[in-house]
């Protein structure tokens, strides 16, 4: 089939797609990342796609915030302390043929200067391929610098931190999953 080839970020996505299942244990390796985060600036005009804010707010106490395109959602709930709120945002994109949807939720400063005690990112109707954590995200020059293997675990569809493992710092969470219809 047609699918997402003609339009140039197809091959992407289905790079990503494959590179995440043959990797298996090295799914969490920065070149899967920085391709991932290439694909998905090139494949933009392939995807719907939407970008929402919100502010990570300290204080303790567990807060929600989610984006649905189509049928699926990525929910991202968490609870931080020390600081002042701080802007995220959210993205949420689907491929053209609708056998993936992406979740990137990060702080366009690249670091978070809040304590997060828990997190957990939470996709609809997929199944996560790919994910990637970071405590922070490149920008003017630096570059994003993962979170440990063992900070947080990715399920069938969250990824949450470990407790008494993450070490508080998040910055970036990167989500690649394939909806739950698809048939191969």
């Amino acid at each position: 089939g047609r699918g997402v080839h003609g339009a140039g970020g197809g091959v992407c996505a289905r790079a990503v797609a494959v590179m995440a299942v043959e990797a298996g244990a090295l799914r969490r390796a920065r070149a899967a990342a920085v391709l991932l985060l290439c694909c998905l600036g090139a494949s933009a005009a392939a995807e719907s796609s939407r970008t929402g804010q919100f502010d990570v707010r300290p204080g303790g106490l567990v807060h929600s915030h989610s984006e649905t395109l189509g049928d699926h959602s990525c929910i991202f709930t968490y609870a931080s302390q020390g600081g002042t709120n701080e802007r995220w945002h959210m993205s949420v994109g689907i491929s053209e043929d609708n056998k993936l949807f992406s979740c990137s939720i990060w702080r366009p400063q690249g670091k978070s200067y809040l304590f997060f005690t828990q997190f957990k990112a939470e996709i609809t109707n997929a199944k996560i391929e790919f994910a990637n954590g970071f405590s922070q995200g490149a920008v003017g020059g630096g570059s994003d610098v993962p979170l440990k293997e063992n900070e947080y675990v990715i399920h069938e569809n969250t990824v949450t931190h470990k407790d008494g493992l993450f070490n508080s710092e998040l910055s970036k969470l990167i989500i690649v999953a394939r909806s739950g219809h698809d048939e191969l």
